[in-house]
Formats: C-alpha cells, sequence, structure tokens
C-alpha cells in the first residue's frame, strides 16, 4: 500500500491525500508537479527513475488506511531547492 507522504521531498510544499499536485517514483519519493517538473526534470534524484501521478486514495479509505504523517525532506538532492 502506498504511503501517501506529506509533502515534497524538495520544497516541502504539503501534498494531502487528495492532491493532484502529487507525483511519486517506484520507490514512492514524493515531489509536487513543479519540482518534479522544473527543479528534477522528470527524473528522481534519490533513484533516478520516471514519476507518475500519485494515486488519490477514496475518502472512505482514509480511515482505515490513513495517509503517512512523517515528512520526507530532502532539499539538498533537488538542485536549486530552498
Amino acid at each position: 500500500m502506498l504511503e501517501l507522504r506529506p509533502g515534497c521531498e524538495c520544497c516541502d510544499r504539503d501534498l494531502p491525500p487528495d492532491s493532484a499536485e502529487a507525483v511519486i517514483c517506484t520507490f514512492e519519493c514524493t515531489f509536487c508537479r513543479d519540482c518534479a517538473e522544473n527543479r528534477l526534470g522528470g527524473v528522481c534524484p534519490n533513484c533516478g527513475g520516471n514519476f507518475s501521478p500519485r494515486p488519490i486514495r477514496p475518502v472512505h479509505m482514509l480511515t482505515k488506511y490513513p495517509a503517512a504523517t512523517e515528512r520526507t525532506y530532502h532539499p539538498g538532492n533537488c538542485g536549486d531547492a530552498a
């Protein structure tokens, strides 16, 4: 099951479970669409893979399978990320 991480690893932007702006790689590294496209050029800085839109978990399933709350923030891996 996907973790649905709560924020972008580059800019720390909030990415709630229903965000259409979240993208992930095959290792679930999570970024906002802006960082993935503009700072990372579509390539994950952690694994070298590409990104896909992160699926949105239906609200009724979030109670039983909640999104992750621990943030992963690695701005040093993101080129010019702040």
